[in-house]
């Protein structure tokens, strides 16, 4: 069985180091690896562990992927982040914002409330799951903002928009909202909505997108998502 290729000591899948291999040769990516290296030397947790770093790329082959849904952080408690944005490890307490995502999925398509929080089975069919920002430090939310992830991530989104066809990509929230200016939207779909989080009031609810992403993939001749558990 072929090994999953490393860059910089970090697991990332071929298709993946193929269209991204300009970026991984960049000074700010070496900076990204200094600050992960520094902190692990000073004795603080970053989350996720390192071989889940790059989980979402792993699990959704840039060569497969069809859906993209934009998150902005890692969960920062112990046992939460797996490297896929809304997902927990299944036996983890499923987070707010993924409560109200298996609600309106409910809703939408009458599919049960999955009792876990994992997501792979979703990244698994090329639903790429991808945080704005891949580490954080343990209890402090948006510390590995500044650290040079997005400039890395953008650079994802740019490279999905270039160079391919068709991707659904689901924005929730300002954040993601944010994110639209380095998508091509005549040749991709991109579907805007409030975030999920209870924060937002529950405006997220009836956005619809699970059912229209599906319809996409189908009028497109491309497989339709199973977004049950």
């Amino acid at each position: 069985m072929e090994q999953t290729p490393t860059v910089n000591n970090v697991q990332i899948e071929e298709s993946w180091k193929k269209v991204l291999d300009v970026e991984f040769q960049k000074p700010y990516f070496g900076e990204i690896k200094k600050v992960l290296v520094d902190a692990k030397q000073a004795g603080k947790t970053v989350y996720p562990p390192g071989s889940l770093i790059f989980n979402a790329f792993n699990k959704t082959p840039f060569d497969k992927l069809k859906v993209v849904i934009l998150g902005q952080d890692p969960y920062h408690n112990p046992g939460e982040a797996m490297g896929l944005c809304f997902s927990v490890p299944k036996g983890t307490k499923i987070p707010p914002s993924l409560v109200n995502i298996y609600k309106e999925i409910n809703a939408e398509l009458g599919l049960p409330i999955p009792t876990h929080g994992d997501l792979t089975h979703w990244a698994n069919q090329g639903v790429l799951l991808l945080n704005a920002m891949l580490t954080v430090e343990a209890k402090k939310p948006a510390s590995h903002q500044k650290i040079g992830w997005q400039t890395f991530t953008d650079a994802v989104i740019k490279t999905i928009s270039d160079k391919k066809e068709g991707v659904v990509f689901l924005l929730w929230g300002n954040f993601a909202r944010g994110k639209k200016a380095l998508i091509d939207q005549s040749k991709h779909y991109v579907l805007e909505s409030p975030h999920p989080s209870p924060l937002a009031g529950n405006a997220f609810m009836g956005c619809g997108h699970f059912a229209y992403t599906n319809e996409i993939l189908k009028k497109d001749g491309k497989g339709e998502i199973d977004w049950s558990g």
